[in-house]
């Protein structure tokens, strides 16, 4: 596969196991598996068409590692970034002392009134590292990163999953838990 066509069916999957599996009258379990030929099938239907060797190379190469099998290799799902009700079953974890948020300038007079809300989705993601917080900030625009006082958070009751690449969640963060903005591109 190309690189081209593992990025046009990893969004293809992030569409349909994050948002939209009715759509192709794809059927997810409440903790959002679905059955990986049900997810084959149903994309054939409506003309995207690819085979297991296709969706493995997808889940094992993706740079996000956003996709997972269960232990049987017969289900596929999302590890995060649902709209859509689903319970990913991910047990309350420590944080590190600091967590990091990336988004875009336009959204820091919102952030620094409300918080980071997970607007959409069921968490707001957070990474452990301001580099990829600055990537995933770049994608909405001007690219800043936030820090997340992550340590004060849980010592005052807040609750973090962490998923298995690595991204943690947590249902919101309250502004006087951030510092930053860090402006994309300028320090670490």
């Amino acid at each position: 596969m190309t690189e081209k066509e593992l990025v046009r069916l990893s969004k293809w999957l992030s569409l349909r196991l994050r948002h939209d599996p009715a759509g192709i009258g794809l059927a997810l379990d409440t903790a959002g598996w679905a059955v990986v030929d049900d997810l084959i099938a149903a994309s054939a239907r409506h003309g995207v068409r690819f085979d297991r060797t296709k969706l493995d190379s997808v889940v094992a190469t993706n740079n996000k590692r956003r996709f997972e099998y269960d232990d049987g290799g017969t289900r596929i799902r999302a590890r995060q970034g649902h709209s859509i009700d689903v319970e990913l079953g991910y047990a309350d974890a420590a944080p590190p002392d600091v967590l990091y948020h990336g988004t875009a300038t336009r959204f820091l007079p919102e952030i620094w009134r409300s918080g980071l809300r997970p607007m959409a989705r069921h968490d707001v993601h957070l990474s452990t590292d301001t580099a990829t917080a600055r990537t995933v900030g770049a994608r909405h625009g001007v690219s800043v990163v936030l820090s997340v006082d992550a340590a004060a958070m849980a010592a005052d009751g807040h609750t973090f999953r962490v998923t298995g690449n690595g991204v943690w969640l947590t249902a919101a963060v309250p502004a006087g838990y951030l510092s930053g903005p860090e402006p994309g591109g300028q320090g670490a």
